[in-house]
């Protein structure tokens, strides 16, 4: 009884520390979009740079899932994991001395290899270590750690921009400080995959889902797709956006306003799980169109607080319906099982959101952005129609010979 006990506590510290250092990781990320501003104004930085940055940031999360999102299954999560916060580290430095355009691109670019990293062995981590009750935890908090890290990052930066000291420095040693806390709980927790042979086999590009829940997969793109284009687009466009039509400068509000996205996310995950994973995701997609058409009147009007509000009922339904195509992937998956489905995931997500950041950067110095604003909001209609008539719940699947699907690149 006491050997079982201790185990609880220390697979419970694992599930904090991994919690925490997802937390860390995305925070790190989301301490960058208020400064975006600030190097328009200050280094002359224009919008398409600025997209070129999401770009770098997203094409190196894709590469990183391709090449490394099955390695911690054999070296190990917490190694992995305390790698993917020693790279987010090494952007927060790099970033420290931004006065170029190639050095922000360089900054990114590394938060995004470290990014891949941890989205791929935290979340795992996560997974493995999560209690059993209630059943949905593992996968809400696997798949919304992630925005909630982006909302804290970006309201600490806005506010440290705003009112702190050395308002270009002080957010990244900020979260230098919580990178290295994180370091240090991994390093004091238990691991939970056994170290097995064939790393370097594992780093040749593989995705897979288990076979059972392959039909789900189609309609996971279109919400995954959907929601994390609308993610790039606040990350690229809306900084100038928050200036230019909605008339202010004040970079706390600018961080209010990306968490108003990000945050909420997390807090409508858990409402998914009062639903199956097909209803939930109809119910999120739907909920979600009518927010980014909230947000598309908000800019042709320039109203500030419908923009805030629409952010906030798009932020909360898409957490919903991602939690619920999470869930429906993780559905029976084995631990080997979670680091490709997690790969999937998010190759799905990043991909969302670095093709159509691509198009709309190159696009951005021949349209205006509430004319590129109205495209994404097409992209969150034809996501929305997919999901409404194709969801399907993982019960309804009948089990396939087999053990994954492979998507081999």
């Amino acid at each position: 009884m006491t050997s079982h006990a201790s185990g609880v506590r220390t697979l419970r510290l694992a599930f904090f520390s991994a919690v925490v250092s997802l937390v860390a990781a995305f925070a790190a990320v989301g301490s960058t979009i208020p400064l975006f501003n600030v190097y328009r104004a200050e280094d002359g930085f224009t919008n398409a740079g600025i997209s070129i940055t999401v770009v770098a940031y997203s094409a190196a999360t894709l590469t990183t899932l391709l090449f490394l999102g099955r390695v911690s299954n054999h070296l190990g999560r917490r190694p992995i994991s305390i790698a993917s916060l020693g790279l987010l580290l090494l952007g927060c430095l790099l970033l420290l001395r931004v006065h170029d355009i190639g050095v922000l691109i360089a900054g990114r670019l590394m938060m995004g290899l470290g990014a891949g990293l941890a989205s791929s062995s935290l979340t795992s981590y996560i997974v493995d270590s999560a209690p059993s009750r209630p059943a949905w935890l593992a996968s809400v908090a696997s798949s919304q750690t992630v925005m909630l890290g982006l909302a804290v990052g970006a309201i600490a930066s806005g506010a440290l921009v705003q009112f702190g000291p050395w308002p270009r420095d002080l957010i990244y040693l900020v979260v230098i400080c919580l990178l290295l806390l994180s370091m240090a709980l991994i390093a004091i927790s238990p691991e939970t995959a056994t170290p097995t042979p064939g790393a370097w086999r594992s780093l040749r590009p593989r995705v897979g889902v288990p076979a059972r829940v392959r039909r789900l997969l189609p309609v996971a793109a279109a919400v995954l797709l959907a929601t994390w284009a609308a993610g790039a687009f606040y990350q690229a466009f809306v900084p100038a956006l928050v200036e230019d039509q909605l008339h202010t400068r004040s970079t706390l509000i600018l961080g209010v306003v990306f968490a108003a996205y990000m945050g909420p996310s997390a807090l409508g995950a858990p409402l998914g799980g009062r639903f199956t994973p097909a209803r939930a995701q109809r119910l999120g997609m739907i909920a979600f169109l009518a927010g980014m058409t909230g947000i598309i009147t908000a800019i042709a009007t320039g109203t500030l607080v419908l923009f805030i509000t629409a952010t906030v009922v798009a932020g909360a339904s898409q957490g919903i319906a991602i939690s619920a195509a999470t869930r429906g992937l993780l559905h029976g998956s084995s631990l080997a099982d979670r680091a490709p489905i997690f790969s999937a995931i998010y190759l799905l997500s990043y991909s969302g959101a670095t093709i159509p950041a691509l198009i709309a950067g190159q696009l951005s110095n021949s349209f205006s952005l509430p004319q590129i604003a109205l495209g994404y909001g097409g992209l969150a209609l034809v996501g929305t129609l997919f999901t409404v008539f194709g969801a399907q719940n993982p019960e309804q699947i009948r089990p396939r010979s087999g053990s994954t699907v492979e998507l081999d690149e």
